[in-house]
């Protein structure tokens, strides 16, 4: 699901060459959990970005979901992202404006020509809210949500497209014990079910759950 070869990535700093990943190797199958960690600045959400089709500004070769995507347009790249990937940010990314149900439906709404009625796109959207212990909550707008209640909006947003490849920043990092294990179990049934999960994570509770634990250490996995 995920081939990383040989990646490095480097950014201005300051006017100067900041390489922050150095040749960097990852491979994620279908039915894996890897979780990747590291001290804070290692690289890791520059990994999940590379991984996501979302940064090309990358050396190597990279091949997600069954695309290579050096030389892929903008487009063709967008529509690997809303087909075939599921992203949980750090930051939540809701829109303020939409209540939970709303904002759960946006990545179908986007997709182009699939021709599913809006009701089944609907009823998909429920379903991810329900799964993630969220079924009463579809009408509260972001601003009467709490952090954890908010992340677990946006890993429904991320599931109501039932995604190959499913990447997460610290997902579970503003979620009380007992909400942040439900994650974890997520997880590992997104898992069993075939899906591919990639996360970059602080928490020791999620690498225990994983099937491999990485270490992004000076640009490379150990």
């Amino acid at each position: 699901m995920i081939r990383l070869t040989a990646i490095t990535r480097s950014f201005l700093d300051d006017g100067r060459e900041n390489q922050v990943l150095r040749g960097l190797d990852l491979a994620v199958s279908p039915g894996e959990v890897v979780a990747v960690v590291g001290a804070s600045g290692s690289g890791k959400s520059t990994l999940l970005a590379i991984a996501g089709a979302l940064d090309a500004g990358f050396g190597g070769e990279a091949v997600v979901a069954g695309q290579r995507l050096r030389g892929l347009s903008p487009e063709a790249l967008a529509r690997l992202r809303n087909r075939s990937i599921g992203f949980v940010f750090q930051s939540f990314n809701l829109v303020p404006a939409f209540p939970a149900l709303e904002n759960v439906l946006l990545p179908g709404l986007l997709r182009h020509g699939d021709g599913e009625p809006l009701e089944a796109l609907r009823a998909r959207a429920r379903e991810a809210l329900d799964r993630v212990g969220l079924a009463g909550k579809a009408h509260a707008r972001p601003a009467r949500l709490s952090g954890g209640e908010r992340q677990r909006v946006a890993i429904a947003r991320a599931l109501v497209t039932r995604p190959a490849l499913l990447l997460a920043d610290e997902p579970t990092g503003n979620l009380d014990a007992a909400s942040g294990e439900a994650v974890i179990r997520l997880f590992g049934e997104l898992a069993r079910e075939g899906t591919a999960v990639l996360v970059v994570t602080h928490e020791e509770r999620v690498s225990r759950a994983a099937s491999r634990v990485l270490t992004l250490r000076e640009g490379r996995l150990e």
